[in-house]
């Protein structure tokens, strides 16, 4: 039986599907609000991240050849961006769309067809195949934020498979700090989000003075980086929690700072 975590990254991929199908071509290169980054350039990315990952579950020699090559071309000075838009060139809109689409069902069957406890070479320390394909969705519901502000779409509401994106983001609480040199606090905040399904999910302590507290779609969005806990309902109680806040960070890579309050938001103007 497939992991639910892989399922989960399928049903991710073709929520974002059914979002990009009736797109006119003109939309895929409107820039969003994550770094003005056009859709295309979002979706490129996904479907860069995808292949790695088919490369890591398939073939360890195609995974290093296909990194060598982003390096070179970062050798020459270009950034993660023109690299991808260098390396997707032709790749774009529709056509784009349907590659990822099918690439990224590649992913999930060569998952699916691992054993569990395998492990996947990955950029750093390697994942187990539940992770990985968790880590997989949470960069795909993340990056997909940027596209329905800049649309004006409300995205769906918070479903079950979200609580895999709210582990991650109650899991990486040290290593947010450790990631900047920072004393992690002994103390995590207590945890508790609500969903639209009758459901509430609870991590750490249970705390009236160091706590995170609120819906579960907005805390996804805040430890994804896609929204300021300023621009949320969340209430955030305490000096750890507040400082948490500020430094937030689920996803691997250096330190990244949270957007500044009102800079990620629905764009209401939008047909």
């Amino acid at each position: 039986m497939e992991l639910p975590q892989i399922t989960d990254f399928r049903t991710e991929v073709a929520e974002l599907c059914t979002l990009l199908a009736p797109l006119p071509e003109a939309d895929w290169h409107r820039p969003t609000a994550f770094k003005q980054w056009t859709v295309n350039d979002v979706i490129q990315h996904l479907h860069d991240g995808d292949l790695l990952g088919l490369a890591s579950a398939t073939d360890e020699g195609a995974f290093a050849a296909r990194v060598a090559d982003r390096q070179a071309l970062r050798d020459k000075g270009m950034t993660r961006l023109e690299e991808t838009r260098h390396r997707f060139a032709a790749l774009t809109g529709p056509r784009l769309l349907e590659q990822w689409r099918q690439d990224a069902a590649n992913l999930a069957d060569a998952l699916a067809a691992k054993d569990p406890a395998e492990r996947l070479i990955w950029f750093g320390p390697t994942m187990g195949v539940r992770m990985f394909a968790t880590a997989r969705q949470m960069e795909t519901w993340a990056h997909s934020q940027a596209i329905y502000d800049v649309l004006g779409v409300e995205r769906p509401a918070a479903s079950p498979r979200l609580r895999n994106i709210a582990e991650i983001g109650v899991r990486t609480f040290a290593w947010a700090y450790r990631n900047r040199g920072l004393d992690v606090p002994a103390d995590p905040p207590f945890i508790r989000l609500q969903t639209p399904f009758d459901e509430t999910w609870e991590w750490n302590n249970p705390s009236d003075v160091n706590a995170v507290t609120g819906d579960a779609r907005a805390f996804c969005q805040v430890v994804t980086q896609t929204r300021n806990a300023a621009d949320t309902d969340l209430s955030v109680i305490g000096d750890t929690a507040r400082h948490w806040m500020t430094i937030v960070q689920c996803f691997a890579g250096p330190p990244e700072t949270p957007p500044a309050p009102g800079t990620r938001k629905l764009n209401k103007k939008s047909p």
